[in-house]
């Protein structure tokens, strides 16, 4: 075994799962195409139905790669996922992107599906590779969806003062659709060559797991298989509370873009300067914090544990999220809250799946974590289509009170959770 370790280089399970990452990050980036779709005749609705759909797809089909990827592995799955979500927006850009019913289906519910196939690898691969530095390793798998987001976003339009690309302005949207379908394939095909797991038994030289002790357990001491974890009242506690907090991010990512214009529009700056400040917001300030909230809150949680982190992390969003209502209108607190409000919402996606690996064990986390992650498909439906029907209705400050609320009563469901007993 010691052999085959020393063949594969683990680094390179983090160069791959960033690549992965990056690419399957284009989610994130669709609040820059929601101006010129309702420009094009799009109610804010439909905006964020297929932004909804994505993140609703992309969990669920999560729980089934999950499930499959004991019998084809995490390579292959990888692999299908590059190819159907790159098929997926490619397919949407030559039907016409203005066409809602085309655009729902090919890149809300196809390139949904593909995020959801490939998520869940570079995390499983990347724990059984670093079993030492969980909490750091899952920043870094999936820090690259956080930042891929800035990068797409700067590709497609300017961000502010900044400057950027004009994909949007030169090649229009269909176009642009067709340009990203093939760079999100080519990145995950080529990110998943690395998408291996060790040999079983591997360890890091110089790490030794801790003993098993069944009669006084320790926080991932044992393996529960997705049967037995769905029988613990620690899942529910945890899925609340993830589905607490991504009702407030998504909707924040959903809106990133609407609201503040609005905000801005009422405050007195221009239609022009408004939208690129919220650009900016998104763009940059979100999405970059929200790479390096992954990064940083998995480093935390290594140090002051993950249940702590949890608390602090959710209890602070509440407060950013339903402050955020206040804060659109102005453009330094514009930009201070995009950091704050993405810095915490990206520290879910380190501390969750550490959470679910800590509470049930690591042997299974590629399973786990995808009926885990079913939380992010009831943000996604939740929050975005809440704030969008909120937005139509010239309500935007209504959405983001409930969900700051929300945010804090999952500081009391993650509070009760406690290491669980296997019935023997």
């Amino acid at each position: 075994m010691e052999p085959k370790s020393k063949v594969f280089n683990r680094s390179f399970v983090v160069v791959g799962a960033i690549m992965i990452q990056l690419a399957l990050g284009a989610i994130y980036a669709w609040s820059v195409f929601t101006k010129p779709l309702v420009e094009s005749g799009w109610t804010k609705t439909q905006t964020q139905l297929v932004f909804s759909a994505g993140l609703a797809l992309f969990a669920i089909v999560m729980v089934i790669a999950g499930r499959l990827m004991p019998k084809f592995g995490p390579q292959k799955l990888a692999f299908s996922s590059g190819i159907v979500l790159g098929l997926g927006y490619i397919i949407a850009g030559l039907l016409g992107a203005e066409n809602f019913v085309t655009t729902f289906i090919f890149v809300g519910i196809v390139g949904g599906a593909g995020i959801g196939i490939g998520y869940v690898v570079p995390i499983a691969v990347g724990m059984r590779w670093y079993p030492d530095k969980k909490g750091l390793i899952t920043g870094l798998a999936v820090a690259g969806f956080g930042f891929g987001a800035t990068i797409w976003m700067a590709l497609a339009d300017k961000l502010g003062n900044l400057g950027g690309g004009h994909f949007l302005e030169s090649f229009g949207i269909s176009t642009t659709f067709i340009i990203y379908g093939v760079a999100y394939l080519v990145l995950v095909v080529i990110g998943s060559l690395w998408m291996k797991f060790p040999p079983d038994g591997w360890k890091p030289k110089g790490w030794n797991p801790p003993v098993v002790n069944s009669a006084k357990p320790i926080a991932g001491q044992i393996d529960f298989t997705s049967a037995e974890m769905l029988r613990t009242p620690q899942f529910y506690l945890i899925l609340l509370t993830f589905a607490f907090g991504a009702s407030a991010g998504l909707m924040s990512i959903g809106l990133m873009k609407l609201w503040p214009m609005q905000a801005l529009v009422e405050s007195g700056v221009s239609q022009e300067a408004a939208s690129s400040m919220a650009t900016l917001a998104m763009g940059v300030f979100f999405a970059l914090f929200n790479g390096l909230g992954r990064i940083l809150w998995g480093m935390i949680s290594d140090k002051i544990g993950r249940k702590l982190s949890i608390i602090i992390m959710t209890a602070t969003q509440g407060v950013f999220v339903y402050l955020f209502q206040y804060m659109a209108g102005s453009e330094l607190t514009l930009y201070l809250f995009a950091i704050l409000i993405g810095f915490n919402f990206g520290g879910n996606f380190a501390l969750f799946p550490t959470m679910t690996a800590d509470t049930f064990g690591t042997k299974f986390v590629g399973q786990n974590y995808g009926w885990v992650f079913l939380a992010y498909a009831v943000g996604g439906i939740f929050g975005p289509i809440m704030g969008g029907k909120l937005g139509d209705m010239n309500n935007f400050p209504m959405a983001f009170a409930i969900c700051g609320v929300l945010c804090l009563l999952g500081v009391l469901t993650i509070y009760f959770v406690k290491p669980p007993m296997k019935k023997a």
